[in-house]
């Protein structure tokens, strides 16, 4: 029977999901952060460092962190924004047949007004059933004028080796290098980590797969319209103290994100985009 309950994620409130099937799934309330993510009969598919911290005002190192309403550091806000170092509240929601669902909500506070005066609620949805993953993010403008957003979910893949890894569907799409600022176009329909990537492509088709000996990851998205591409290398890993040493080669970070062109959202809209992660 499919089942959301109560848990502790190295030693903070979570939620554990499990569907009929025995996919599981964990999600931290701090940040609305998935970390766990295991399909029926199968293995982990998220990275997490062992090193991250964790806890109020901390950013977890891997799992999907919620980016809004800022991407990286474009803008005047935290870097990546609001929303994945702060207390998300569980929201009790009736169960779908077989699928296990937990939704996590948070509402603009005092906290948030003071670094960015707009009122929202977000929620992020987690729904698992055999190999396949839903990641939604919802966010519904309940003030009184517009605001404007970027948006992205921060997906750590796990890797058995990143270097013999291949992410493949978008040859041809067009992409903002951010080491370089420059934009250029992908020629090939591999993309594969040699030393740092961090890329940005627009408008991403919609379904991408990556590849490893023996495994194989369809990677969806719905109303997003970018897809980054992070792997930070052995250089830039070795500047990050919550990532040990050679485990840059056990991720690569897929995320579908909304950032080249945010979204504007009037009073009284909402605004919604998924993720789906299926292993083969």
């Amino acid at each position: 029977m499919a089942s959301a309950k109560p848990t502790e994620y190295a030693g903070h409130p979570a939620i554990a999901l499990q569907s009929s099937d025995g996919a599981r799934a964990t999600i931290l309330l701090h940040g609305g952060h998935l970390v766990s993510w295991i399909p029926a009969g199968g293995q982990e598919q998220l990275y997490v460092s062992p090193t991250s911290r964790f806890g109020e005002g901390q950013a977890v190192r891997g799992g999907v962190p919620v980016i809004f309403p800022q991407f990286s550091s474009r803008g005047t806000l935290p870097r990546h924004g609001l929303l994945r170092n702060r207390g998300w509240r569980h929201v009790e929601m009736p169960t779908h047949g077989q699928h296990a669902q937990a939704v996590l909500r948070f509402v603009a506070n005092d906290a948030t007004r003071a670094l960015w005066p707009h009122e929202f609620e977000a929620e992020i949805t987690v729904s698992i059933i055999g190999q396949q993953l839903d990641i939604e993010f919802a966010v519904t403008n309940t003030g009184e004028a517009s605001l404007e957003f970027s948006v992205a979910l921060h997906t750590y893949l796990r890797t058995n080796d990143v270097l013999k890894a291949q992410l493949e569907g978008l040859q041809g799409v067009k992409y903002e290098d951010n080491n370089t600022g420059q934009w250029q176009q992908q020629w090939g329909d591999v993309t594969q980590v040699v030393g740092e990537v961090d890329r940005l492509y627009h408008d991403a088709p919609s379904t991408l797969t990556l590849r490893e000996l023996g495994r194989k990851l369809a990677i969806r998205h719905a109303a997003f319209t970018d897809v980054v591409v992070w792997n930070p290398g052995p250089q830039k890993a070795a500047q990050l103290d919550d990532l040990p040493e050679g485990d840059w080669q056990k991720m690569l970070c897929v995320e579908a994100a909304r950032v080249i062109d945010p979204v504007t959202l009037p009073p009284g809209e909402e605004w919604a985009g998924m993720q789906t992660l299926i292993a083969g």
